[in-house]
């Protein structure tokens, strides 16, 4: 049996899966508005958090945590707004890049909070299955 593929610039029809990215844009657009205010917060309050781990003695500087997470949500805000009104290709490939990070971030965060965890991994493996596979079905959002 022969299979039939679309023609050479002819975009395939949309499909259920285009609501996971819709879905999937519009969590990362409330991921980075919700980082970027906590980064702000941090930015504002400079502390410095000590701890005692089983390496050793850890200082956190609160301050740099909080640049280094206003700029990544930031970013995170972003690629989910050009995702989701541009449907641009380099979007759809900066969302898999970030959401495949918050991936392996959720598993390291897995010892500290197993159900939140569980859950965003669950999401971001969603997500990425529906950026990676019907990523070609997305079209920009007309207004």
């Amino acid at each position: 049996m022969a299979k039939a593929y679309a023609q050479p610039g002819v975009r395939p029809r949309q499909t259920g899966w285009v609501g996971w990215i819709w879905f999937g844009a519009l969590m990362m657009i409330l991921m980075g508005l919700w980082g970027m205010f906590s980064g702000l917060v941090a930015v504002f309050s400079p502390n410095t958090i000590v701890a005692w781990t089983t390496y050793g003695l850890a200082t956190v500087d609160i301050s740099t945590w909080g640049w280094v997470h206003l700029v990544v949500s930031a970013l995170v805000f972003v690629v989910g707004v050009s995702l989701l009104t541009t449907a641009a290709t380099w979007a759809r490939v900066t969302a898999i890049v970030l959401v495949g990070l918050e991936l392996l971030l959720q598993f390291a965060a897995l010892p500290a909070t197993p159900w939140w965890s569980l859950v965003s991994i669950g999401l971001c493996v969603t997500v990425l299955w529906a950026l990676i596979v019907h990523g070609g079905e997305l079209r920009p959002v007309s207004t």
